[in-house]
């Protein structure tokens, strides 16, 4: 549904002892509604006697600190009969509705009549109804039963049987609707919850959608697809410059989208600039290579990255964007030369520098300049108001606030997004600091949206911005959360603001702005003294800053990675002593690589939460290492094996929560997971030398994630597996195993199982349709698969189900049918399935149909039926219906 929000929120609250008939009747017909005026993205519904005094005033003023705009109707202000039009109104031009069933909800008329409006505006408009059943159980809501039935019921003896029944229908449908259910315990972690998921449904409308709400993109898409139209058929490269923020990434994108179905073989490499830093050009040959060749091929080093490319991608036609490029080293080492590709190709490179394009010497050259005012506005007030313009009152403030911020489309975005739903005053303080600064100065405009962050949020922002870019949020969630940071909201909020967003693979990803802006407000810290900062990210800087001893309480963070400069302190493995470390008393996150630790540690990291060490030592020399507060260990890259000397000091982190073991290939057991009973993530990808899982892994409670991919010497896994019934997701890919054991069906919340690339696998017990979670299965290149169970059509939560490459399978069984919540099918390179079977017209939330190098001819008639279906064939092949 879309977000047509129009104005500020003004909220008109009246103290009991103030509720007279006079104030009642400018309650409800005055500033607290205007219909045509003022939109809400959340409508609050209640039952004031059970509720008001403390749960909805800590709920509601959560939500306005979240930057929400909330509408919240107190039952006990009506007067009359009937719901005036002004508040039918507020409830149709919300976003999300929320009504809070409490014991005495149903006592209440108006909270009833609110009820069947929400209902209908949920089936007849697409709103969202999210439910919160405080003190009640959602089937007495249902059945009108308990003591819920006897409020219910003293209503309908006063009222006529059509509004009664009206009532119960409302009622019924509600009780089965998503929520929260709420009886006992910290309504602190109801809120919160709350507030993330209202969060997370608003991002999803906020977000724009490339292909219908960008402002001022056609006419840049136009020219830059005029220009290679006009060139001729040889392979093409089309670089695009401009500065920060400007919107070249956005371009890119609308344009991969435009052009993707004319090509078989595509590849989109985003932020190549901090990618390469971070991970190095070869991770990036390897992901251009998987994307273009859809296989792994393990590269030796960044030559062997050019051979692959340059002589297996020779016939292919390629679309490939590379995404923010600052050297023509990068561009050579990727496409470095047209014959590497099949004529017809199109490389499109974006980048601030243009000089990096003159030097590759690309073909066309586009400069992205500027928006336009008028384009600015819309921009700016899609963000602020949720519209094209900005209400009568806001449109003097908001010309003022765009003439300042000039056409930077982040810059826009951020700021709208901040003042989205502030008062006036704010706006008037905004702009007279914005006033102040220069005109092009990006980062101190970014800086009035920092400031309005709270502390977690500010402190989570520039963890981010330093270190974690590119790691997966859920596991810098622990970290956070062991430091006592409000994670959820504080991840909502900055990905509400633009801060952030999270990508498919959960990683953290950041606008380049917003990274410069996060280190520029670290260094700001003490521009001269490093030492007195909070944060040191540069290596040269923080082994300068360890070595001369002056390091001091205010770090909290450090990564002592060579990578991440180009200092080189010396050959091999440096050692470095306890005494180094002596002054860090709040050292919560170190990462380390390539170094040895000497000497005593005894209480120096008794405030250490995250410690990344790669390519650690296999011989173990630090005395004392006790690391009590430790909630994540990732020694990824790393030459030790099981009985490694460390482990004795790792075992006494009595509180970890994630233990990540990537690429540790001298591992052929897993080492004493029975000292790591909170464990709730182990990550063991790529330990191809492992061949057994130790059946103590059963005593592990709390595991929600193993990650088993690439144990390509695994070949059984232990029954005590059976035991994890906590555990949601399962990856298997690229092991060894001709079967999946029968004991998964124990694994009761199990959400996501990954076999994908097993290409041994011939058998999927009959009793995966005992995984009533599961939501997705990937079974993606299990070349032998030749047939699927019955009982997968038993899974009636599946959303995501892949069968790419099963290249065995002759047909997609009828059971699909079954298969209601699915949105998205896989059968891109199943070659041998001719037809699609009828039952696939029953999945109406179907979205994505791949079918890449299958052998179907023709797209059936029922297929028209599935509104929200999009077929994809990127090889170019045309498919009738």
């Amino acid at each position: 549904m879309a977000v047509q929000a129009k104005s500020r929120i003004i909220d008109v609250e009246v103290e009991e002892d103030q509720r007279n008939v006079e104030d009642v009747n400018l309650a409800t017909s005055s500033p607290s509604i205007l219909p045509s005026e003022n939109d809400y993205e959340v409508f609050l519904s209640f039952r004031g006697v059970d509720t008001r005094r403390d749960f909805i005033d800590y709920l509601y003023n959560s939500l306005i600190n979240a930057g929400i705009r909330v509408f919240k109707d107190d039952d006990e202000l009506h007067v009359g009969e009937r719901l005036s039009e002004d508040l039918m109104q507020a409830i149709r031009n919300s976003n999300i509705l929320i009504p809070i069933i409490s014991v005495n909800y149903a006592s209440s008329k108006w909270c009833l009549d609110e009820l069947v409006q929400m209902m209908n505006c949920r089936k007849c408009l697409g709103h969202i109804v999210f439910p919160i059943f405080y003190k009640v159980e959602p089937a007495d809501v249902q059945g009108q039963k308990g003591c819920f039935g006897e409020a219910f019921h003293y209503s309908g003896r006063r009222f006529d049987p059509d509004s009664t029944e009206e009532w119960k229908q409302a009622l019924r449908e509600v009780s089965s609707l998503q929520g929260w259910q709420f009886a006992n315990g910290y309504e602190g972690e109801l809120v919160k919850s709350v507030v993330q998921d209202v969060l997370n449904e608003l991002k999803k409308v906020v977000e724009l959608d490339f292909s219908k709400n960008l402002v001022g993109i056609d006419s840049h898409v136009e020219e830059v697809m005029k220009l290679i139209n006009n060139s001729s058929g040889a392979t093409l490269c089309v670089g695009i410059y401009g500065m920060e923020g400007i919107g070249k990434t956005t371009l890119v994108k609308v344009i991969y989208n435009k052009l993707l179905n004319q090509f078989e073989h595509c590849s989109f490499i985003a932020d190549i600039r901090e990618s390469c830093n971070r991970n190095g050009i070869s991770y990036l040959q390897n992901q251009l290579i998987r994307d273009i060749l859809r296989r792994n091929i393990r590269l030796h080093n960044t030559d062997h990255g050019i051979h692959i490319i340059s002589s297996e991608l020779k016939d292919k036609k390629v679309l490939i964007i590379l995404d923010d490029v600052d050297t023509t080293d990068q561009l050579a080492r990727l496409t470095g030369n047209p014959n590497w590709f099949a004529p017809g190709s199109r490389i499109f490179v974006t980048t601030r520098d243009k000089s990096v394009l003159n030097r590759a010497r690309v073909d066309i050259k586009y400069e992205l300049e500027e928006m336009e005012e008028e384009k600015s506005l819309v921009l700016f007030s899609r963000h602020a108001f949720r519209s094209d313009s900005p209400p009568r009152e806001f449109s003097a403030l908001t010309r003022l606030v765009v003439s300042i911020m000039g056409g930077l489309p982040l810059a826009l975005k951020v700021i709208g997004l901040f003042l989205c739903g502030k008062p006036e005053k704010l706006w008037e303080e905004a702009i007279h600091r914005m006033q102040k600064m220069p005109q092009k100065e990006v980062l101190e405009k970014l800086m009035i949206s920092y400031e309005g962050l709270g502390e977690d949020q500010r402190q989570m922002f520039l963890d981010i911005a330093c270190f974690l870019i590119g790691s997966d949020a859920r596991v810098a969630y622990y970290m956070w959360d062991a430091c006592g940071f409000s994670v959820e909201e504080g991840i909502g909020v900055l990905r509400f603001l633009s801060f952030i967003s999270i990508g498919n693979n959960h990683e953290l990803i950041m606008h380049d702005q917003m990274r410069i802006l996060g280190r520029e407000i670290v260094r700001a810290e003490n521009y001269h003294k490093p030492h007195e900062r909070s944060r040191l990210w540069d290596y040269e800087e923080a082994l300068e800053v360890l070595k001369s001893k002056k390091g001091t309480g205010r770090i909290q963070a450090i990564c002592l990675e060579e990578g991440n400069s180009n200092f080189i302190y010396d050959q091999g493995r440096s050692t470095i002593t306890d005494e180094l470390f002596r002054n860090l008393s709040n050292l919560r996150f170190l990462h380390m690589s390539d170094v040895n630790l000497g000497g005593d540690f005894s209480d120096l990291f008794s405030q250490l939460r995250w410690l990344k060490w790669g390519n650690c030592p296999s011989n173990f020399e630090a005395r004392k290492f006790h690391a009590g507060e430790l909630v994540i260990l990732d020694l990824s890259g790393s030459p030790i094996s099981e009985v490694w000397q460390g482990w004795h000091s790792m075992m006494k982190a009595e509180k970890l929560k994630v233990l990540n073991l990537t690429s540790c290939h001298s591992l052929k057991r897993t080492p004493y997971l029975s000292s790591f009973q909170r464990l709730e993530i182990l990550i063991l990808r790529d330990c191809s030398n492992l061949e057994q899982i130790d059946n103590c892994i059963g005593n592990m409670e709390n595991l929600v994630s193993l990650d088993l991919s690439g144990c390509s010497g695994l070949k059984e896994l232990p029954l005590q597996m059976a035991n994890l019934e906590q555990l949601k997701e399962l990856l298997l890919d690229e092991t060894t195993m001709q079967e999946i054991p029968s004991f998964i069906s124990y694994l009761k919340k199990l959400e996501t199982l990954s076999v994908r690339d097993c290409k041994s696998l011939i058998g999927f017990p009959d009793s995966i349709g005992n995984l009533v979670n599961l939501s997705t299965l990937v079974l993606s290149g299990c070349v032998e698969l030749a047939t699927l169970p019955h009982s997968i059509g038993s899974l009636e939560n599946l959303r995501c189900l892949s069968l790419g490459s099963c290249q065995q399978l002759r047909e997609i069984p009828s059971w699909i049918g079954n298969l209601k919540l699915l949105t998205q099918l896989d059968l891109s390179g199943c070659s041998r399935i001719q037809q699609l079977p009828p039952q696939i017209g029953e999945l109406k939330q179907l979205e994505e149909l791949l079918l890449d190098e299958t052998a179907i001819q023709e797209i059936p008639f029922f297929i028209s039926s599935l509104e929200k279906l999009e077929i994809r064939s990127a090889n170019n092949r045309k498919l009738t219906l």
